[in-house]
């Protein structure tokens, strides 16, 4: 981690932290909180570390002035982490589908890609 500055490090974490957190609330809520695994909350561990590519994909993200670029940036951004976070939700519903899963999370890194593309542009 040579080389990271506090400020990324901290976003990172917090960010991480937050989003893995509020997936422990929704499937708590929606599951009951004793009835989720141990692999579903440690899971939520890998949202940390994946919070490190939409921090650096986002800043390059930012500065590139084609929308099919920047949105690809975008996208990329989004994958690792949204991944974990839908997959591991997705997983403990007992009528769990992967084809269905994986074609709901690929409309929504494109919708979020493409809506951010058009939003936040460089000026």
């Amino acid at each position: 981690m040579a080389g990271v500055n506090s400020l990324l490090l901290r976003t990172v974490v917090f960010t991480g932290i937050l989003i893995g957190g509020l997936n422990i609330v929704f499937a708590g809520v929606q599951y009951g909180f004793a009835a989720l695994p141990v692999w579903f909350y440690l899971s939520q561990l890998l949202i940390i570390p994946a919070m490190f590519i939409p921090m650096r994909m986002f800043a390059q993200a930012a500065i590139t002035p084609e929308f099919l670029r920047r949105a690809a940036l975008y996208a990329l951004g989004w994958a690792v982490p949204y991944a974990i976070y839908k997959f591991a939700g997705d997983a403990l519903n007992p009528a769990f589908s992967p084809g269905f899963s994986l074609a709901s999370y690929l409309v929504t890194v494109l919708l979020f890609a493409g809506i951010f593309a058009a939003i936040r542009k460089p000026k």
